[in-house]
């Protein structure tokens, strides 16, 4: 059931659940508590507004009309470090990665490469050997386990997904030409001709083939310009092929693989496929079909936020035990008759409690303008949480938080935990795009916060100064100090992220919720 946006400021009614303010109360209460023994300075922002729109003003020693906050200098230590541990995992990689090489390198004979032909097979096998070592890992990396995201951190797992994803298409390229050289030269054949062969005649080649071309298109759908331009639902479904890559390569290896028999390599491949293999039944099937049949979740109300955005509130069991942040995403599969197939992820838009879940969605496509129309009882497939987009991976005692567009959703769940003195940075073409004002303005009263709506067109004077090094400094002046937490369209965080490291803010403080894994 859709809401308009006047009826009871977009919340559950009676009916459905307690309202916003009867829940968060006590929670609110309660984390305030410890932060205000410290925070003992009340007058000294009063009668500054919590939440204003800024415009550019060159007079103003900021560059800034009506930036309000005062700067309080911070002394204590900054919090403790929660990041993943990425120095053992690099290391875990490298080893796996030298063990996989060092096949080649026991079964092969002093003087055995000695000339063109032999130098090339030995290059083939050697990339061979790492692409296969490479593609266990990719798929380690998607199984979505939680204990791999917890060591490691979403962003990071991104991050090495693509290079990995890049490095492993090389690798398969390059095992692919310098193999066929080789036996081209040894056959004395031509190069076309002893790929056929090739292909034709060793077993398990043309299943190696389609592995191939599968790798190729899930690299090209990959890159920003041609994945923007798919439904999503499409993209997802070409991506997870990589299992199938995995299935066909691996008949190749086994059939074909010179270095892969032989008492350590029995262990070693084995033993890495156990592992990958469990990985993914845990965190794809075990782990999903847990959590639903733990919390049953369901659609409790659909509540219309502003132009083409709404929100989705959630029942289900259990809620409380439900192991989930503010800031955090799931990947929800809402059983509609025409949408049980597609899955998707959504921030929280509310820290979790007891009762209810909210998700906010903007309306872009045919499959989510069909979720405004879903209606109360609507059952859901949930996996997750996911990412570590929290306020627990602060290194500092203060924050800055920068939204843009639906970005605000994990934003506005995130505000809820954040210290006082946090500062949200709100961009938006119109001010009618504004979601959740009334609430950031009154979580911001609540926390001792601050929001600062920058509104216009990318050519307006505030929006185009927003992201310089000035601009920035102008609403922030000890942003170097703070971590940042950025979610928005792209292009808005790229500028930020250019922006903050001309102003020198460290790459531990940065923090960006990547949905792309």
């Amino acid at each position: 059931m859709a809401r308009a946006n006047g009826d009871t400021a977009g919340r559950p009614g009676p009916t459905a659940f307690p309202s916003f303010d009867d829940l968060r109360e006590p929670a609110f209460t309660q984390t305030l508590a410890p932060e205000r023994e410290f925070w003992q300075q009340p007058d000294l922002n009063e009668g500054v507004p919590r939440g204003d729109i800024i415009v550019e003003a060159p007079s103003e020693p900021s560059g800034w009309q009506g930036t309000g906050p005062a700067i309080v200098t911070d002394d204590r230590p900054p919090a403790e470090a929660t990041s993943g541990n990425r120095l053992l995992m690099v290391l875990l990689f490298f080893s796996g990665l030298a063990a996989s090489l060092a096949l080649w390198l026991f079964d092969t004979q002093a003087g055995a490469i000695n000339d063109t032909a032999t130098m090339m097979l030995a290059v083939g096998r050697i990339t061979g050997l790492a692409g296969g070592y490479v593609l266990f890992i990719q798929l380690l990396m998607m199984s979505r386990v939680s204990w791999l995201e917890e060591w490691v951190g979403a962003r990071d797992l991104l991050r090495w997904h693509r290079w990995l994803g890049t490095s492993l298409v090389v690798l398969v390229l390059a095992h692919i030409v310098f193999i066929v050289y080789g036996y081209a030269l040894t056959a004395e054949a031509g190069v076309v001709d002893q790929a056929w062969t090739i292909i034709t005649t060793l077993p398990e080649m043309i299943s190696a083939a389609v592995a191939t071309g599968l790798l190729v298109l899930i690299s090209l759908i990959s890159i920003r310009a041609a994945r923007s331009k798919l439904p999503y639902e499409l993209w997802h479904f070409i991506h997870l092929t990589a299992y199938l890559v995995l299935l066909l390569g691996y008949g190749h290896q086994v059939a074909t693989g010179a270095d892969l028999s032989g008492r350590f390599a029995s262990i070693f491949w084995p033993g890495l496929s156990a592992l990958v293999i469990a990985a993914l039944v845990w965190g794809r099937l075990v782990e999903p079909l847990w959590l639903n049949v733990r919390h049953r979740f369901e659609v409790a109300e659909v509540v219309a936020e502003g132009t083409n955005t709404f929100s989705i509130y959630i029942d289900g069991k259990n809620l409380d035990k439900l192991p989930a942040q503010a800031g955090q995403f799931m990947r929800w599969r809402f059983l509609t008759a025409n949408g049980w197939w597609q899955s998707h992820p959504f921030s929280l838009s509310a820290a979790p409690n007891s009762q209810w879940l909210r998700l906010t969605v903007a309306a872009v496509g045919g499959h989510t303008a069909k979720l405004a129309e879903m209606e109360p009882g609507t059952p859901i497939w949930a996996e997750g949480p996911f990412g570590t987009f929290t306020a627990q991976r602060r290194t500092r005692r203060r924050a800055l938080l920068i939204a843009g567009g639906s970005g605000i959703a994990p934003i506005r769940a995130l505000l809820e935990d954040m210290p006082p003195d946090t500062i949200v940075i709100y961009r938006a073409s119109r001010p009618d795009e504004l979601v959740f004002r009334e609430e950031l303005e009154d979580l911001a009263e609540r926390r001792d916060a601050w929001v600062r709506y920058i509104v216009g067109s990318r050519n307006d004077p505030g929006p185009r100064r927003l992201f310089t090094a000035n601009g920035l400094l102008g609403l922030v002046p000890d942003v170097n100090r703070r971590d940042v937490y950025l979610c928005g369209p792209p292009g808005l965080v790229d500028a930020a992220v250019q922006t903050l490291r001309e102003l020198e803010v460290p790459d531990s403080q940065l923090h960006l919720d990547p949905f792309e894994f």
